[in-house]
């Protein structure tokens, strides 16, 4: 039943990503959708951390294993170090683990 919980999780996840990721690019070039993603799906890993009940399944393993996107955000930090964009590839890198390390712990305590 686990394995259900997680694949419906994933099914809704990573569209999810994708229509965040694209109505943010239609204003900027800057990887904004693939932030706020990564650091929402912190918050709710942290969120459901200690949960032993299927919302775990769902919601950490299935839903924000699929709407965050490790790749994509490794992507953007290339893609901005070729194009020598050293300032703004330091600011993504340092705001999305700063933001998302808060977001994670934010939701471990409101969970807890």
């Amino acid at each position: 039943m686990t394995a259900l919980y997680v694949v419906l999780g994933a099914s809704l996840g990573a569209p999810a990503r994708f229509l965040i990721d694209q109505y943010f690019r239609k204003f900027t070039s800057k990887p904004v959708g693939t932030f706020i993603v990564n650091v929402f799906g912190s918050f709710l890993v942290g969120l459901t951390f200690a949960d032993k009940t299927h919302w775990h399944d769902f919601l950490a393993l299935g839903f924000a294993g699929a709407f965050t996107t490790w790749s994509t955000f490794i992507l953007d930090l290339y893609l901005g170090y070729e194009l020598k964009k050293y300032k703004e590839v330091a600011i993504n890198l340092t705001l999305s683990l700063v933001f998302g390390l808060a977001a994670a712990w934010f939701g471990l305590q409101i969970a807890s």
